[in-house]
């Protein structure tokens, strides 16, 4: 059995400001998004952004999908 490794998830986020606030965005191997969570402040966005960014460098593209929902 392999290791899994940073680059077989091929999936990513991205932080947004907007007029309304903050959201982030959980983007497909392709670039589209797949997710989008509204946050209530900048602190509350990166720290969701962190905890993604680390299940993206955890998890296969199989594992993270399942875990969040996406299709």
């Amino acid at each position: 059995m392999s290791a899994v490794t940073a680059t077989d998830n091929r999936y990513s986020v991205v932080l947004e400001e907007g007029v309304r606030g903050w959201r982030v965005i959980i983007r497909d191997p392709e670039g589209d998004p797949v997710s989008k969570r509204s946050c209530s402040d900048e602190t509350e966005a990166r720290t969701y952004a962190s905890a993604v960014r680390q299940h993206i460098y955890w998890l296969s593209e199989p594992r993270f999908r399942s875990y969040y929902g996406l299709p």
